[in-house]
């Protein structure tokens, strides 16, 4: 099996993207951070709402991306009635790769802009959606991006991914 093409968008296009639309962020260089648990430390100096991102799909092979606070309780047992999907498991490195253009560990919203198939359905928890200022990492697990919600949403509108807003909390 060959390797999937690069994406269109690596870390420094994005920014550069983000600028040339008008979107404010500020980025936050870092040591790798693979799980939530390990950036805690480094988050704790960075305001705003911190992110999980889980990439999945379900048994029809329709692409799910989940943003929610870090400290959101997701359980992928109850998740997919919310979302209306049908049994849900994460998607593997080689479709994360051709969909958001990013390796395990890097998995963020900011990913939608690789998926020009429209392929992913992005599930936004509504305790984010409603956070002035979220944190995403750019495409790299190396850095953290800050953005205000207003700004997040035009990023959304443009990369034609209306979110569906789920309140986790309710299969807790």
């Amino acid at each position: 099996m060959t390797d999937p093409a690069p994406p269109a968008f690596d870390h420094d296009r994005l920014e550069a993207w983000f600028a040339e639309q008008g979107l404010a962020a500020t980025t936050h260089d870092h040591p790798p951070v693979f799980r939530v648990e390990e950036g805690l430390e480094i988050k704790a100096v960075m305001p705003g709402a911190h992110t999980k991102n889980l990439f999945l799909k379900d048994k029809k092979q329709r692409l799910w991306l989940i943003s929610a606070r870090q400290d959101t309780v997701i359980d992928l047992k109850a998740a997919h009635r919310l979302i209306g999907a049908d049994r849900l498991s994460f998607g593997n490195e080689t479709l994360l790769m051709q969909t958001l253009g990013v390796r395990p560990g890097s998995v963020t919203a900011f990913g939608l802009i690789n998926d020009t198939d429209r392929r992913v359905t992005f599930v936004l928890d509504h305790r984010l959606a409603e956070a002035d200022l979220v944190n995403f990492h750019p495409l790299t697990n190396t850095a953290t991006t800050a953005m205000a919600q207003a700004d997040f949403r035009r990023f959304l509108t443009l990369v034609e991914h209306d979110p569906l807003i789920v309140d986790f909390s309710a299969s807790a």
